[in-house]
């Protein structure tokens, strides 16, 4: 029994994550807070197409970003940002460097 109390803080420190980091990345990109990244930008970060109208100019297309190369800063810079079209996420920073990450390693696998 004493030997148990030895070592249950060694197992404690040994326990894997509830989910990957790249699963994390995974989930923020698909649901930040309740409003997809792949909505606006893709499956891949690409951006695609939200919106088509006609209007007094003609036909206009309102798209989402492709953030596919954005840099990291960019990236953290334009999610800390307001935007006419994009919602504001509050996400930290380290969360927009798993979604960074996963479009990364996303875009690698393709």
């Amino acid at each position: 029994m004493k030997l148990l109390w030895i070592l249950l803080p060694f197992s404690l420190l040994a326990q894997e994550a509830f989910i990957s980091y790249a699963e994390y990345g995974e989930m923020l990109y698909e649901n930040p807070r309740g409003v997809s990244c792949l909505e606006c930008h893709g499956k891949y970060g690409e951006g695609k197409i939200i919106l088509e109208y006609d209007d007094v100019k003609g036909k206009q297309v309102l798209k989402g970003a492709d953030i596919r190369k954005t840099t990291l800063d960019k990236m953290v810079y334009a999610l800390n940002t307001y935007h006419k079209v994009m919602p504001r996420y509050y996400l930290t920073d380290k969360e927009i460097k798993a979604i960074y990450d996963y479009i990364g390693l996303k875009n690698s696998l393709n």
